[in-house]
């Protein structure tokens, strides 16, 4: 069943959530929830949302699993229970980020270009992968929430924060002419 996000401002949002006893996840007593995730994922349009988001203090997270694995089928979600992200190489890189609890806001956050993720997956059978690019962003989003954190705590810059509209029509083009110029020198 499709649920809606909590939104900033709600009192689970800043508060670390608490682990997932592998126990129960076996044995199945997370299912519906975990059933919710996937239901919330595929009608959000987002990349992830976490238990937290819908205003469960666990450490769950559903993401699109053609972030995880390009051979994953489109429609396709995965599971991410307790995960432990630590970086693994690279200084963290600006880029555009919005949240589906902070609705039609966009800000550039610095995260790190490549992560190694630890966790267990839906059954509760270990993961352990490495992340580039948008899925090492995306996981890092999403474990932010697991940790009380939102996209706006990691600002560095707060005059990059923008209106969704605001950023389609004046600094989307503004990034995409400076990337232009930068390729044509």
């Amino acid at each position: 069943m499709r649920r809606n996000t909590v939104r900033l401002g709600h009192p689970i949002l800043p508060f670390p959530a608490a682990t997932v006893e592998l126990d129960s996840l076996r044995a199945g007593d997370y299912n519906d929830l975990l059933n919710d995730l996937r239901d919330t994922l595929e009608s959000s349009g987002a990349s992830a949302v976490t238990a937290p988001q819908l205003g469960v203090e666990l450490q769950i997270v559903a993401i699109r699993a053609t972030l995880l694995n390009e051979a994953a089928s489109d429609s396709g979600v995965e599971i991410v229970v307790n995960p432990m992200l630590e970086p693994e190489h690279g200084e963290p890189v600006y880029d555009w980020e919005g949240c589906l609890s902070i609705p039609g806001l966009r800000g550039l956050v610095p995260r790190y270009p490549v992560i190694r993720m630890r966790a267990l997956d839906h059954v509760g059978e270990p993961l352990d992968l490495q992340a580039t690019g948008e899925a090492a962003r995306v996981l890092q989003h999403a474990h932010d929430h697991l940790s009380g954190v939102v996209f706006l705590d990691r600002m560095g810059d707060m005059r990059s924060l923008a209106f969704q509209d605001e950023w389609r029509q004046f600094l989307s083009a503004a990034a995409d002419e400076e990337a232009e110029g930068e390729s044509g020198e």
